[in-house]
């Protein structure tokens, strides 16, 4: 059996429904808990970040700044960075393609009560951060350590985020920019390959302000330039979108897919594309939401589940959108980028697949710098050696974006999806069992914000079963001042 063949395998028994009705099951749970926090507090969520922006400009004008910070604004660019990928046109394409038009459904129920399960995942990461340098530090392994004192647990996840984010990962978003380049000019992967990885070394040996630096610019810019087109194609064929969410929906619970069998193609593929594009629940985005300095852990949580609504509900929208407009998701030989570079020529001509490729290359290489860290804050919570930090650096930016842009769409795919499955069931067991935290965290958050208090605060004295583990927290500046601690 080949490599590709064995991967596969192992990759459906995984990914089985277990996984993904612990995904499904997790996020209606933290759903309930939190009484519906990624609904009823959007307005907190975008007041929170747009307040962030400004205060990020301002302190980065000031001569004296004498402390290198990360704003919660420049945590959700990162983060979003790495959402805000091939996921979001190569996924979308491979998840219709072979799971149909009904896979969109699919994406759009993940990512809303996903949601919920991002704002625990992040909060927790807010809560359990260490200091580190000039800036903080922290994620799943370190609240794995610090919350349920579980080395060898914490461990496994850093082993597994760094393959899969920090290795494989990498090799999708330079395959993927490599195929686009190929069929807009013609370029070889054999020389686009070591220019991506050239690059990306550049970046990455700059440390994590360079990263939030680069992709403070470059996020904005690729996700309004490409929202903008999608919308102007969509306004342009207005007459077809009542038919597009038909088809959505419909194949989505059609009885001849239930009859078939072909409806756990449709919701498999929609989960995984949709977790892969928008990461709630894998264990990502919480190792850049603790690199964030803020007054509350629930704020960044906040923060990082918007994140999740701007990837899968807008940008993923996007591509399905022009997809399904295009009708050529039924055309067998299309798949991937290759299907969304075809689809926007059909409605924007020649310059179609020249601006997908710009496109790609702008998305996908800023997830490579925000692959690159996650793997980063992993190895140094495993260990301090500078040769290894050095060997992994070589190895993320470099030897995996070669091999990404020389293998095969199938095998780099498999790969990503099998790392995937392993890190988000080890992700999801640790949030369940500290998730309690998050909800009593929340619960704080909304009384100070109900006593009329602006920006809350949070000090470790509020939780003083754990406040021996909150080194990024400080205590309270006295006695008097130390607020009541949260209810249990």
């Amino acid at each position: 059996m080949e490599l590709n063949e064995l991967i596969t395998s192992i990759n459906d028994a995984v990914w089985g429904y277990v996984l993904i009705f612990a995904l499904v099951g997790c996020g209606v749970w933290f759903t309930f808990k939190t009484r519906f926090v990624q609904f009823r507090m959007v307005g907190e969520m975008l007041r929170l970040l747009t307040d962030s922006a400004v205060n990020t400009v301002e302190t980065q004008v000031k001569e004296k700044q004498t402390q290198k910070h990360i704003s919660s604004f420049q945590a959700f660019a990162v983060s979003v960075a790495t959402r805000v990928g091939t996921g979001n046109l190569a996924g979308v394409a491979s998840a219709i393609a072979i799971g149909g038009p009904g896979a969109v459904f699919w994406m759009w129920v993940i990512a809303l009560i996903g949601s919920a399960t991002a704002f625990v995942e992040s909060t927790l990461a807010q809560l359990f951060k260490q200091k580190h340098k000039d800036s903080f530090i922290g994620g799943p392994a370190y609240y794995i350590q610090r919350g349920l004192h579980q080395r060898w647990m914490a461990v496994t996840f850093a082993v597994l985020i760094t393959c899969q984010f920090g290795l494989s990962n990498n090799s999708i978003q330079a395959n993927t920019i490599c195929g686009a380049m190929q069929e807009a000019f013609g370029w070889s992967p054999v020389w686009v390959g070591p220019v991506l990885a050239a690059l990306g070394l550049f970046i990455v040996f700059g440390g994590i302000q360079r990263i939030a630096h680069v992709s403070a610019v470059l996020v904005p810019v690729m996700a309004i330039g490409y929202v903008v087109l999608a919308i102007f194609i969509i306004v342009m064929n207005i007459e077809h979108i009542p038919h597009v969410f038909k088809v959505i929906v419909l194949d989505a619970f059609g009885v001849e897919k239930v009859i078939g069998g072909g409806i756990g193609a449709t919701i498999m593929n929609g989960v995984k594309r949709g977790l892969f594009s928008n990461e709630a629940g894998e264990g990502s985005a919480p190792n850049v939401a603790a690199t964030a300095t803020t007054s509350h852990p629930v704020k960044q949580g906040l923060i990082q589940a918007l994140g999740v609504f701007t990837d899968t509900l807008l940008v993923c929208s996007c591509t399905a959108f022009i997809i399904l407009i295009s009708g050529l998701y039924n055309v067998p030989e299309l798949n991937g980028i290759a299907l969304t570079q075809s689809a926007l020529q059909s409605e924007v001509g020649t310059a179609g697949p020249i601006f997908i490729a710009i496109a790609i290359f702008l998305f996908a290489f800023s997830s490579i710098i925000g692959n690159y860290y996650y793997g980063e804050a992993n190895i140094r919570f495993i260990t301090p050696n500078p040769t290894v930090m050095t060997v992994y650096r070589i190895c993320s930016a470099g030897v995996m974006v070669i091999f990404g842009a020389i293998a095969s769409f199938e095998l780099v795919w498999n790969i990503v999806d099998f790392f995937m499955a392993f890190l988000t069931a080890c992700n999801l067991t640790a949030i369940v069992l500290l998730g309690r935290y998050a909800f009593r965290l929340l619960d704080d958050y909304r009384k100070q914000k109900r006593q009329g208090i602006k920006e809350p605060v949070f000090y470790r004295n509020q939780l003083p079963e754990l406040a021996s583990e909150l080194e990024g927290w400080e205590y309270a500046p006295s006695q008097s001042s130390i607020t009541k601690t949260i209810e249990q």
